[in-house]
């Protein structure tokens, strides 16, 4: 496939640039002008170019489109720490949302379980098309969702987890078991019969003990963003923070962990809980101009996926940079759940997902024309 004449925002460079993209077996081989027709043929004169945008955080594919809470899958309430379970069996690849997603050119997502554990189990990163999950995974795991705040509070207010500090310590008492089950499989070996009795729960969290995928921490509030990099200091582990609705009030101490990537939002909704008081549209620009990797989320279905790209429009109405904010829905998501080797730009080497707009796709006029993932025009 060739993209013809387009005017590329890559999410490399701050400024666009009239090229041709030119795509082969579903990868970015070159990028140029002039460059030879192959396969389809697509004139993008005068029509803005972008990488397949990128959501950091949803609940896609898990929560479903129009059938409440029976079609929900999103979320276990039958056990506050539950790292053995994975987002792969139970997204669907069918559920409408999927579909509406890719029309609307957000081409990749990590997706996974809800907020209700202190502990919830490994999230994927998914591609927007396809009937098979196994055949859109671009990675699984991705990371280990926990959750702070009030959401394990009053999913297991009941079963012994009704304030912060009992939600910490679950999360803290999940990663000692697992470190100490590590120790012992290390220590014993290929000696079968010296091995700890197996554990599902503990294997699962040996992968962020060694540092392969990080926890992944719902925290509104400041205190509970506190928290989650406090536990991950104490067990020196890799960390995530997602939706940092407080985060502007605290941006000098964020400012000072540009590793830690962060995921902003939802912004679009009511303040529908006491730790959303606070929430603003400025914090994805505050934490960006303080240093911090920033990625704005829809948090679908709070907000329909399909308008990932016009809530960093709204961050860009209160005062986030453009190049910024344009980051924040394709490269900066894409490092953040670990897939910034095929998606996230428009680079040599990348997998061919490019959307294209007339018009804005930060502004509510624009219009998505043509969606490719994998270098097929969907």
């Amino acid at each position: 496939m060739l993209i013809k004449n387009g005017r590329i925002h890559d999410a490399v460079h701050e400024e666009p640039y009239v090229a041709d993209i030119l795509i082969r077996d579903g990868k970015i081989v070159q990028i140029g002008t002039d460059l030879p027709e192959e396969g389809e043929v697509i004139d993008a004169a005068g029509k803005d170019v972008y990488p397949g945008f990128v959501e950091a955080h949803c609940h896609l594919g898990l929560d479903g489109y129009g059938i409440g809470f029976e079609g929900a899958d999103y979320n276990e309430y039958n056990d506050v720490c539950t790292p053995q379970l994975r987002a792969i069996d139970s997204f669907n690849p069918l559920d409408p949302s999927v579909r509406m997603a890719a029309l609307a050119g957000v081409t990749t997502v990590a997706t996974g379980q809800g907020s209700a554990n202190a502990v919830g189990g490994t999230w994927i990163a998914v591609k927007t098309v396809g009937k098979c999950v196994d055949d859109m995974i671009i990675k699984d795991p991705i990371a280990m969702k926990c959750a702070l705040g009030e959401n394990p509070k009053r999913c297991y207010r009941d079963k012994g987890n009704a304030a912060r500090m009992t939600t910490a310590y679950n999360i803290r008492n999940m990663l000692s078991k697992a470190k100490e089950y590590l120790a012992k499989k290390d220590a014993a070996g290929d000696d079968v019969f010296k091995r700890p009795a197996f554990d599902m729960k503990c294997e699962a969290m040996i992968p962020v003990l060694r540092k392969e995928i990080p926890l992944k921490v719902h925290a509104h509030q400041a205190n509970d963003i506190l928290t989650a990099i406090r536990i991950a200091k104490e067990y020196d582990v890799l960390l995530t923070i997602e939706h940092v609705t407080e985060g502007h009030l605290i941006a000098d101490i964020l400012g000072q962990y540009p590793e830690i990537p962060m995921a902003v939002g939802p912004s679009l909704t009511h303040a529908s809980k006491f730790e959303l008081q606070n929430k603003s549209w400025t914090t994805p620009g505050v934490l960006a101009k303080a240093g911090c990797q920033v990625s704005i989320i829809t948090d679908s279905p709070v907000i329909p996926q399909q308008y990932l790209a016009l809530c960093a429009g709204l961050a860009m109405k209160s005062g986030m940079d453009p190049f910024d904010a344009l980051k924040a829905i394709t490269i900066n998501p894409a490092k953040h759940a670990g897939v910034a080797d095929r998606v996230g730009s428009l680079e040599v080497g990348k997998d061919g997902d490019v959307v294209i707009f007339s018009g804005s796709p930060f502004d509510i006029d624009g219009t998505c024309e043509t969606v490719v993932i994998n270098g097929v025009k969907i």
